[in-house]
C-alpha cells in the first residue's frame, strides 16, 4: 500500500479526516492533528505497515512522514 494512502486510510478512520483534505504539502496543524493524535496515527501505521518507526522527531508535515517512512 502506498504510504500516503495508509496515511489518508488511517486519518480517515481515527479522526474523520476527509482523505481528499490530506496531501503531502498539509501539515499536521493545518488537519487539526495535535500531538497526542500524532502518536496514534504513528502506532496505527507501523501495524498497518508492519514497520517499526522508533520516535521520529520535528516531523510536522504529511510529506514529512511519507520520506521518513519510506527511507525505512
Amino acid at each position: 500500500m502506498e504510504t500516503l494512502a495508509a496515511i489518508q486510510k488511517i486519518l480517515a478512520k481515527n479522526l474523520d479526516i476527509d482523505p481528499e483534505t490530506v496531501n503531502e504539502d498539509s501539515t499536521f496543524d493545518s488537519l487539526g492533528i495535535d500531538s497526542l493524535d500524532q502518536v496514534e496515527l504513528i502506532c496505527d501505521l507501523e501495524e498497518e505497515l508492519e514497520i517499526d518507526f522508533g520516535e521520529p522527531d520535528g516531523i510536522t508535515t504529511v510529506q514529512g512522514l511519507v520520506e521518513y517512512i519510506e527511507k525505512l
